[in-house]
C-alpha cells in the first residue's frame, strides 16, 4: 500500500483536528467538573500556603 504525501498530509489534517478537538472538549470537561473544584481551588491556593 503506498501512500502519497498528499493522502497522508490530508489524512493528518482532517483527523489530527478531530482528535485534538475531543482532547481539547475532554480537558475543558475535566477542569469543570464539579467534583473537582476542591482539588482545583487546593491548587490555586498552594502558591500562597507558607509551610
Amino acid at each position: 500500500m503506498d501512500l502519497s504525501h498528499h493522502e497522508v498530509s490530508a489524512f493528518a489534517q482532517t483527523w489530527g483536528l478531530v482528535l485534538l478537538l475531543v482532547l481539547f472538549v475532554g480537558a475543558v470537561a475535566y477542569a469543570l467538573w464539579p467534583k473537582n473544584r476542591d482539588k482545583f481551588e487546593k491548587a490555586s491556593h498552594a502558591p500562597l500556603d507558607e509551610e
